[in-house]
């Protein structure tokens, strides 16, 4: 629990986990969150590949956009539980554990999202597209042309 310093974090699995943490927290109110959640799986799914963080199950999803039920696998990392999207090996290799338990909450964390980013996308590699948006600004503003009144528009 630290405000924005000069001195980087170091990828403990205590820091990974709040900076995931705090990352999936911007990410559910961004106006863009596809960058934000695709670092919080990139990053869980190299925990997982290390073995630093575990598969535990499936749940409910709490929503399940356009199905009536869908499942997230649920990944516990340090004090924390996150989900992600299945794989298809996830429904064989893991239990079902039914409905999401809306009394676990994550612990609390003060980690500013810009330093969130960083620790996560050092870690992982990861980096944000950030040319995707660039084409829209380069364009120059012409001036409405306005004919008289009954003038063609050829």
């Amino acid at each position: 629990m630290r405000r924005h310093t000069n001195t980087p974090l170091q990828p403990t699995i205590n820091n990974l986990s709040q900076a995931i943490f705090t990352v999936n927290r911007h990410a559910k109110t961004a106006t863009n969150p596809t960058y934000l959640y695709s670092l919080k799986k990139v990053a869980l799914e190299r925990l997982i590949s290390e073995g630093k963080a575990k598969k535990i199950g499936l749940h409910f999803s709490k929503n399940p956009k356009l199905a009536k039920q869908r499942s997230d696998v649920l990944v516990e990392c340090g004090e924390y539980l996150f989900h992600i999207p299945p794989k298809k090996e996830d429904f064989q290799n893991l239990p079902h554990l039914g409905k999401l338990d809306q009394s676990f909450r994550n612990p609390k964390t003060r980690l500013s999202l810009t330093d969130a980013k960083y620790l996560l996308s050092t870690y992982t590699g990861h980096k944000e597209n950030k040319n995707r948006f660039s084409n829209n600004h380069n364009t120059t503003y012409t001036k409405p042309v306005f004919k008289k009144l009954g003038e063609s528009f050829r």
